[in-house]
């Protein structure tokens, strides 16, 4: 997946939206007004960040070159992962983790109108 399949994959999981709430070179993605993913616009090596379980991010870390501590964000939680460097179909289970990771800790009546 290149960066712009990943914001379509993202897009496509339900209410998800997008917006540049850190100026133009970071694009979040939201489910429910929470961020669970943000694409590095200027970035040229197509480097996501993406809201992770903490033991999962502990194992991907120890194991994966291409996953790291996130720069800016908490490094428990936030990782970043170089697109390029991951396949199609982990890359849109890692999409898919992010986005759980976030809607389970949304109010209960918020997870109701979206349906999951």
């Amino acid at each position: 997946m290149n960066i712009e399949q990943v914001r379509e994959y993202a897009l496509c999981l339900p209410s998800a939206t997008e917006d540049l709430p850190f100026g133009p070179e970071v694009l979040a993605m939201r489910v429910g007004g929470r961020i669970f993913m943000a694409i590095d616009l200027e970035s040229s090596e197509g480097k996501v960040a993406m809201k992770l379980d903490p033991d999962y991010s502990a194992d991907l870390r120890e194991h994966k070159s291409w996953i790291k501590p996130a720069f800016h964000w908490n490094k428990k939680y936030w990782n970043d992962v170089y697109v390029e460097h991951v396949d199609d179909s982990l890359m849109r289970s890692l999409i898919d983790h992010a986005y759980q990771q976030v809607f389970a800790k949304l109010p209960k009546k918020v997870r109701e109108e979206i349906g999951e």
